[in-house]
């Protein structure tokens, strides 16, 4: 948009806010299906690991979403096409694209077909991405006192902010960035789980 200003080109912002709440409506009528004993926390669980940053960007990623993507050049040289956050965001704008063009029953059709071997993974137990509270579980089996998690840094502009936190466990210092605080102290759990 910076690049081409005054020539139409806008945002995807306004199809993200709806591609969002999209997603929660069609992956959470999924789970309730697929899962109809589980409470509403581990339903919630599930929807947040399925619709998160990781695994929005994977499926973007499956096709080829952003070989699609406008983008200014510097984003576009700095690898912008394979970065999760930009992926992520457009994914979830084509979904409400899709909403826009067809209602809820091509949605679901999409996300039936996109999200299949990620309901397979839910089904066998393998999504349940709260890597805090396993850490948290970790460490107290280890005897390292319970993770602390620090804001280290933020940037971008408001509606792209990016949070850098540490994650100090025992000795060891962990970092990760995420669009939000939570999304951060999640990936750099994680990072904290995969070296312990």
């Amino acid at each position: 948009m910076n690049e081409n200003p005054g020539k139409g080109v806008g945002d995807n912002e306004r199809l993200e806010f709806l591609g969002d709440a999209v997603l929660d409506l069609a992956v959470s009528e999924r789970l309730m299906a697929r899962f109809p004993e589980a409470p509403e926390g581990t339903l919630s669980r599930l929807r947040a690991a399925l619709v998160d940053e990781e695994n929005l960007s994977a499926i973007a990623r499956a096709i080829d979403l952003g070989s699609l993507l406008f983008l200014g050049k510097g984003e576009d040289a700095s690898g912008g096409r394979r970065k999760s956050s930009l992926l992520a965001d457009a994914f979830e704008a084509v979904m409400a694209a899709v909403y826009l063009q067809g209602g809820l029953r091509a949605v679901f059709g999409v996300v039936d077909r996109l999200f299949a071997e990620s309901f397979s993974r839910a089904e066998a137990g393998e999504v349940d991405r709260d890597y805090k509270t396993r850490l948290q579980e970790e460490a107290q089996r280890r005897h390292l006192g319970p993770p602390v998690y620090r804001v280290v840094e933020e940037r971008g502009p408001d509606h792209e902010k990016v949070f850098v936190v540490e994650v100090q466990v025992g000795d060891a210092v962990f970092r990760a960035e995420g669009r939000s605080k939570k999304a951060a102290e999640q990936l750099g759990a994680r990072e904290a789980l995969r070296s312990l």
